[in-house]
């Protein structure tokens, strides 16, 4: 989820994972896969920051998920 601001100044959270497309019509406008659109005071460039940052972020978490070391390791499981 990425956190943007609408035109009128409401704040927004928006799963980035649904935005379809970005135009600059001036204003920034997204489009989500199910039509739906929003017009944000951010630029292209920053929901698409935004975005990478979110995407890193669950990265680095699954990363530090999977270096937790297990109770049984492979080695146990085989003796």
């Amino acid at each position: 989820m990425i956190h943007l601001t609408r035109i009128n100044r409401c704040p927004l959270v928006v799963n980035s994972d649904l935005i379809e497309h970005i135009e600059v019509t001036p204003d920034t406008v997204i489009t989500l896969i199910n039509g739906q659109k929003f017009v944000v005071l951010e630029s292209s460039e920053d929901v698409v920051e935004k975005v990478r940052d979110f995407r890193r972020s669950l990265s680095v978490q699954v990363n530090r998920f999977l270096a937790i070391p297990n109770e049984e390791s492979p080695e146990d499981i085989r003796s």
